[in-house]
């Protein structure tokens, strides 16, 4: 894997496992083969955090200061690098403690700044506790909602409808590609939430980042249903009907490769997989139940639609093992692996 620039990594929230599977992915980032290395990365957040956390984990990771993302390639293979934000009070893994949540918000800024300025190849971020961070004042939603205004504060806007950044959230493995069209809202609000409007712009910015930074030539995109078996001529709901079936359509005389609604229950087994290359499904569960089958230690969320690559391990801060060894650093090394081959594809294709 070929990259210029560093990976710019936000530390997440402090007390939860993000310092333990950052750790723990720089300890393996030789691997074994080329198939395996990890790709540069440099860590926002706290330096005496990490340093305690790998003492505590009794890993062998010296915890290296850096001014810029620059020196992150001299000096990765000798210690973490960390552009350090200090924090007032020290990190205890399993309990969280608001002075952090500044901390928090402003490696996230730093990261995503610097693949602004040219400086990362892309950010990969570690989990946030979102509760301690709406005390110190979050306004967001969530993670994802935070990054969309940052791009739209950092990033030039004129040429995008409506003016802002809609991401569009993908969980991703070497198994299988899912997109949910509706994410975090209660079953019962579904039906209302579903347009055509929204299923057409998914799979717009879906088709498109496949295109561009997986290197899908032609992205076969695979739609579902909402209802059981697709709604079965509109014995069981009229959405497919009259919502997701002329979406369809309309994506169809746009030259979209796209095909269904098919029935969710028969469209992520092994054979059914073969025939796409991502899914979009109407809502979350629909999505994440089927990756989490397949992948649960490896799944990748990649946010779609920004003007810069993140990508996050599928997993939460975990305080409950924060600490204690066990937090498993899979889909973080996972994460990295993947934002560094969007990167390295983007950059071949930009060339």
């Amino acid at each position: 894997m070929e990259m210029r620039l560093p990976l710019a990594v936000s530390i997440g929230e402090p007390a939860g496992i993000g310092p333990d599977i950052i750790l723990k992915s720089w300890v393996s980032r030789n691997g074994h083969g080329s198939a395996t290395c990890l790709p540069f990365f440099y860590v926002h957040g706290s330096a005496a955090c990490l340093s305690l956390r790998a003492e505590q984990l009794q890993l062998d990771v010296d915890i290296i200061k850096i001014n810029s993302p620059s020196e992150a390639l001299s000096c990765f293979q000798d210690g973490l690098p960390v552009i350090d934000i200090a924090l007032t009070d020290p990190v205890v893994a399993g309990e969280l403690n608001g002075s952090s949540s500044q901390m928090v918000m402003t490696a996230i800024r730093q990261s995503v700044i610097d693949t602004h300025k040219g400086l990362a190849a892309g950010v990969v971020t570690a989990p946030i506790h979102k509760a301690v961070l709406y005390e110190a004042g979050f306004k967001h939603p969530g993670h994802t909602e935070y990054l969309a205004a940052l791009a739209d504060e950092l990033y030039c806007t004129d040429e995008i409808e409506g003016g802002r950044h809609i991401p569009v959230m993908m969980l991703a493995s070497s198994e299988i590609k899912v997109v949910p069209v509706t994410i975090h809202i209660a079953l019962s609000e579904v039906p209302a939430a579903l347009s055509g409007a929204k299923i057409i712009n998914t799979v717009r910015c879906l088709h498109c980042d496949l295109l561009t930074r997986f290197g899908i030539k032609r992205p076969r995109i695979h739609l579902t249903g909402l209802n059981p078996h697709a709604g079965e001529d509109g014995t069981m709901g009229r959405e497919e009907i009259e919502i997701i079936s002329p979406a369809i359509d309309q994506l169809l005389s746009e030259g979209y490769d796209v095909s269904g609604p098919h029935p969710a229950d028969v469209s992520f087994h092994a054979s059914a997989r073969q025939r796409y290359d991502a899914a979009v499904a109407m809502y979350h569960d629909q999505a994440l139940i089927p990756i989490k089958t397949l992948a649960f230690d490896e799944g990748v969320n990649v946010t779609l639609g920004l003007p810069f690559i993140r990508t996050s391990p599928d997993h939460g801060t975990a305080l409950n093992i924060a600490g204690s060894g066990l937090a498993k650093p899979d889909s973080f090394i996972a994460a990295l692996k993947m934002a560094g081959d969007m990167a390295s594809y983007s950059r071949e294709t930009s060339v």
